[in-house]
């Protein structure tokens, strides 16, 4: 499932996303208990404990004891309370982030990348929605902004720490997608995890007995373990997707040392 932020009334979105917190509009009359504030909440928690699929205007009612007609008057369709859900957890990182005290821009950068990657595990359903029309919120300038200054501030040039920013956050959220779908993978199968690697790659040896032969470098690269699983408590998945995004991690950072040099300032 992949949805395509702006999709409603650009103007309301916008305004919506961009308001101060705590001044959400309010239905006209007497006050009424609901704000938009809580309406976003009460979404995050339905998408965080059942996913997306099961996000309803119905479902966030029921959660707050109301109809779905009574949470139009905040949030006009679905696709706009995603919108503003997405950017409202966005809070997350882009608060940690510009708390960030760590010595030098490259302890920075990755702890950066790490919370990030923890955000989407805490918020899976996130990943899912479509980075190729950004939801243009304050959060999500903020963690952009959080990371583009430490860049900055270490000489790198502003064409370079847009591109920067982009591998980062892209390596990030491709990596960390596999590590979500492998925790729930089981969750909506039904099979446990060793048991569908042990029952396929099992089938291997009879469908393919020649494997080796026609994929000698991939049989060299089994017996000398690199597909092992150190640690049975995780799905493989998982554990192959957080090595990759720390192997992917250090290149990206050691090539920006070399640029930079290890202390921050362009190299000449």
């Amino acid at each position: 499932m992949v949805v395509y932020p702006g999709r409603g009334d650009a103007r309301r979105a916008m305004s919506l996303l961009w308001r101060t917190p705590g001044d959400a509009p309010r239905a006209a009359g007497r006050r009424p208990e609901l704000t938009v504030d809580l309406v976003v909440a009460t979404a995050v928690e339905v998408a965080d404990a059942e996913g997306m699929e099961a996000l309803s205007m119905r479902a966030v009612g029921e959660r707050l004891g109301r109809t779905a007609m009574s949470l139009y008057t905040y949030v006009a369709s679905k696709n706009e309370l995603v919108e503003l859900m997405y950017d409202h957890v966005f809070g997350e990182p882009a608060d940690a982030a510009e708390a960030d005290r760590s010595p030098g821009w490259r302890t920075a950068t990755e702890a950066w990348a790490v919370r990030l990657w923890d955000f989407y595990l805490r918020h899976p359903w996130a990943l899912e929605v479509s980075t190729a029309r950004p939801v243009l919120g304050p959060n999500e300038y903020r963690l952009f902004e959080s990371l583009a200054a430490v860049l900055h501030r270490a000489g790198l040039p502003p064409v370079r720490i847009r591109t920067t920013y982009g591998t980062l956050f892209n390596l990030v959220r491709g990596q960390v997608q596999v590590a979500a779908e492998a925790r729930r993978a089981e969750a909506v199968t039904g099979i446990p995890e060793d048991v569908w690697w042990h029952e396929r790659s099992g089938l291997l040896e009879e469908v393919a007995p020649d494997f080796d032969a026609r994929f000698p470098t991939l049989a060299l690269m089994a017996q000398a373990g690199a597909f092992t699983n150190e640690n049975e408590s995780e799905p493989y998945l998982e554990q192959e997707a957080r090595e990759t995004f720390r192997s992917g991690l250090a290149s990206v950072l050691d090539s920006l040392e070399a640029h930079l040099g290890a202390s921050g300032r362009s190299a000449p």
